[in-house]
């Protein structure tokens, strides 16, 4: 029992081994010398029981006294046996199976540990190691081979690494992109609906124009012959009056209708009314793959409604019908303030567009929100007031904001519009659309179309929303005393973008010396 207990106290805690050329380190720890510097070159120079770095400059020394110690209790499992101490035997017991004496060399023939008596009888002509040297070249073996398998492990990491990376990134461009492409389909239709009823309206004008040239002309040629008939009705009768004097008079005053002269042509050619239409349509076609440009509509087009001011696509203006040209009467030209922007929305576009990133930008403004949101510039305490914002896709939140909404993020809520008593918001998702106001939630029919409108009547108390598309329709209204100025406020989930549309000819804010900027 005391023999087992030495030998545990002897042991390497690295190899687990009786220790060979036994090192002190500084905090009292030992361990061999060969195991300590493998360990510090794999793992960095610090104990490895203690966790104690090894200071800068120190250097290992070996323990004579533990030296001595392991020495004896080799030579106590050994028993006496005349010649040179054999090097480290396997195990305390170690002994052939068969001759019953210590195994003091390796067969590398067979692969196992022999006695003296198996290299006379067995292994006479076979390849043989004493075990220390075995050992060491198989230790030797065993090292270089960790160092390759270390290697193969980094390596892999970083493959595995790059590979996550790659993953998240086409992940990512493939939700950019098919947003891009929903966006460009969507901004084509739309454009294609106008033109389509442009050019409807182009030809009911052109026909209405032909035909009516052409009912000028029948007239014409009816009264002309009606004129005839009666000229030739009176020749008949004066033809056949029998009274010479009679005839005489009345023939010099008979005068024949005038000649009605060439008509004017009917102007209706088909190829030129679908000539202009198809180079307009050529141009609409390139909205699908170019990213910037003019998509080459009408100037009739400029009446129909709020621009686009942003996007890989041209602008491209929304039907609009007669509850929406009545909001246009207090329409207002926003801009998002960048100082309230938090650090992964980007603005672009004079600050009519701002998108979610992944990346965040530098470092974040003491005003600026670190829930994803951003406000606007302008704020509102008095009249009536609309603007409209188009969304890059669903899960997106507008509304208007006292200025003491909280910049700092509280609770689990990803945005805190409408969270407490001085915001109201509209959040659209994917499959439903929710008031909130003061914690409280209304939840609306989904929303499909990504154009929205804001009315904000302060007069009256009430804050109307609007989905655009493809008609103006009102999907909540909230009552309230608005007691403080309001600040339009929005929130976007990551890769999507919201762009403040800006209308031509609009009213300047109360109070403004600014003039209301046009489509830009």
């Amino acid at each position: 029992m005391a023999a087992q207990q030495l030998e545990e106290k002897l042991t390497c805690a690295i190899c687990l081994g009786l220790y060979r050329d036994p090192a002190t380190l500084p905090c009292g720890h030992n361990f061999c010398r060969a195991c300590i510097r493998d360990g510090w070159a794999r793992c960095g120079r610090e104990c490895p029981e203690c966790r104690e770095p090894l200071p800068d400059g120190a250097a290992l020394r070996r323990n004579v006294a533990l030296s001595g110690v392991v020495e004896l209790v080799r030579a106590a499992e050994r028993g006496p046996e005349p010649g040179p101490q054999p090097a480290a035997e396997p195990g305390p017991a170690a002994r052939c199976p068969r001759h019953g004496r210590p195994l003091e060399l390796f067969c590398r023939t067979e692969g196992r540990c022999v006695c003296s008596a198996c290299t006379v009888l067995e292994c006479r002509l076979h390849e043989r190691a004493l075990l220390d040297a075995e050992r060491r070249e198989r230790e030797a073996q065993l090292r270089a081979r960790l160092e390759v398998t270390a290697q193969q492990a980094a390596q892999a990491r970083a493959q595995l690494q790059e590979l996550q990376q790659q993953r998240s990134q086409i992940q990512s461009s493939a939700c950019t992109l098919a947003s891009r492409v929903s966006s460009k389909f969507s901004c084509f239709l739309q454009a294609l609906e106008m033109q389509r009823a442009l050019a409807l309206r182009g030809i009911e004008t052109a026909k209405a124009q032909a035909l009516a040239k052409a009912r000028d002309g029948e007239q014409r040629l009816r009264g002309h012959l009606e004129a005839l008939v009666h000229h030739d009705c009176k020749v008949q009768d004066l033809l056949g009056q029998l009274d010479d004097r009679i005839f005489l008079q009345e023939s010099q005053l008979l005068v024949p209708p005038e000649p009605l002269g060439p008509l004017t042509p009917l102007q209706w050619d088909e190829d030129q009314q679908l000539g202009g239409l198809k180079e307009t349509l050529r141009q609409l076609s390139g909205l699908l793959l170019e990213e910037g440009g003019h998509s080459g509509l009408p100037a009739e087009a400029a009446d129909l409604g709020p621009m686009e001011a942003s996007g890989p696509l041209a602008p491209v203006p929304s039907p609009a019908c007669p509850l929406r040209r009545e909001l246009w009467q207090n329409y207002r030209n926003l801009t998002f303030d960048p100082d309230s922007a938090n650090r992964h929305l980007h603005l672009s576009r004079q600050n009519q567009q701002v998108k979610h990133c992944r990346l965040p930008r530098g470092q974040a403004n003491p005003g600026s929100f670190e829930l994803w949101q951003v406000q606007c510039a302008q704020s509102f305490e008095s009249g009536r007031h609309y603007w409209e914002v188009r969304a890059s896709n669903h899960s997106v939140t507008l509304g208007v904001a006292y200025p003491e909404l909280e910049r700092h993020k509280s609770g689990t809520h990803t945005d805190n519009i409408g969270r407490g008593p001085c915001s109201w918001g509209l959040c659209v998702q994917e499959d439903s659309t929710q008031a909130w106001h003061n914690g409280e939630a209304q939840r609306l029919p989904a929303v499909f179309g990504r154009l929205l409108g804001v009315d904000l009547d302060l007069a009256s108390g009430c804050l109307t929303f609007y989905s655009l598309e493809p008609q103006a329709q009102a999907l909540h209204t909230f009552h309230a005393v608005f007691t403080q100025p309001l600040y339009p406020v929005f929130w976007l989930l990551e890769g999507r973008s919201l762009t403040l549309c800006h209308r031509a000819r609009a009213k300047l804010l109360p109070g403004s010396q600014e003039e209301a900027s046009g489509l830009s």
